[in-house]
């Protein structure tokens, strides 16, 4: 599987979970990491599953997120698997916000399929560091979409159903 993760991070948080996932997934094909500013997605060919990810900043996403974001044509990924995921305290999201679902969102108008719910990991303090055992759950989210993507694909196989 030829997978992509896009972040964005502030203190270096959300990278850290970019590299822990691209650490577990490239135990199943090339998984490579770039940040928001040095992702050219709408040029990149190939890939099964993109994952996006940033911090949630004011209930929302970050301003450089906002701008890769706006910068994707619509219809631009059809046939690409996707995530979605957010750095964010650990509190319910209507006090905090999610990133992950806005960024969600706008990436289906890019035409992904979204595999998976967005996700949110929990940072301690605003600059974090990362409550313990974040980056093992980032390893096991990744997992687990890598399954369900190999799952369908099995099924599609044989029953020419969808994901």
């Amino acid at each position: 599987m030829n997978t992509l993760i896009i972040y964005d991070s502030t203190f270096g948080n959300t990278a850290q979970l970019a590299q822990a996932m691209a650490d577990k997934l490239g135990e199943h094909g090339t998984a490579r990491i770039a940040l928001t500013s040095e992702a050219g997605l709408a040029e990149e060919k190939n890939i099964d599953l993109v994952l996006v990810g940033g911090p949630t900043q004011r209930h929302g996403v970050s301003p450089n997120m906002k701008t890769f974001l706006k910068s994707l044509p619509r219809h631009s990924l059809q046939g690409v698997y996707a995530g979605t995921f957010d750095t964010r305290y650990h509190m319910s999201a209507w006090k905090s916000g999610s990133a992950a679902h806005e960024i969600s969102s706008r990436l289906r108008r890019t035409g992904v399929t979204i595999v998976v719910e967005p996700e949110s990991f929990f940072v301690a303090e605003r600059e974090g560091p990362l409550e313990e055992g974040e980056l093992e759950r980032a390893a096991h989210w990744s997992e687990e979409i890598y399954q369900k993507i190999e799952a369908g694909r099995g099924v599609q196989k044989h029953d020419t159903v969808a994901p």
